[in-house]
């Protein structure tokens, strides 16, 4: 049977208590806890305060949060090398390397096509 989660403070809080003087074997009866739990919890947050615990808390978070804001980057210019890889002359449409014979000339920032003089038939 599944007991209670407790939070980070609730484990540090037990953990204070047998500093108060308590036996452990109180603190685990009152608790419903198992004494191994209480001296992993002790091991893990022994010389740790509730306010430095919500700090590691929010620290966990952010650095959670730093590490996909990374990823997302690192995937960004992955794909942009890739896409930057391909040899084609500046200028032409996109697709369209030189080697391949066709002339679609594109300007490059608007996307409007280049013709040759007599090439428009008005």
């Amino acid at each position: 049977m599944k007991g209670k989660r407790y939070t980070t403070e609730d484990k540090i809080r037990i953990l204070r208590e047998a500093d108060g003087g308590k036996t452990v074997l109180d603190i685990c009866r009152e608790r419903n806890i198992a004494e191994q739990t209480f001296y992993r919890w002790k091991r893990v947050f022994g010389m740790m305060e509730v306010s430095e615990a919500r700090r590691l808390k929010e620290l966990e978070r952010e650095n959670t949060e730093l590490k996909k804001m990374l990823a997302e980057e690192l995937l960004k210019n992955r794909v942009l090398s890739y896409v930057c890889e391909k040899s084609c002359e500046p200028g032409f449409a996109p697709g369209v390397c030189a080697g391949s014979g066709e002339r679609q000339g594109v300007f490059a920032t608007a996307g409007v096509p280049i013709f040759e003089t007599g090439a428009l038939d008005l």
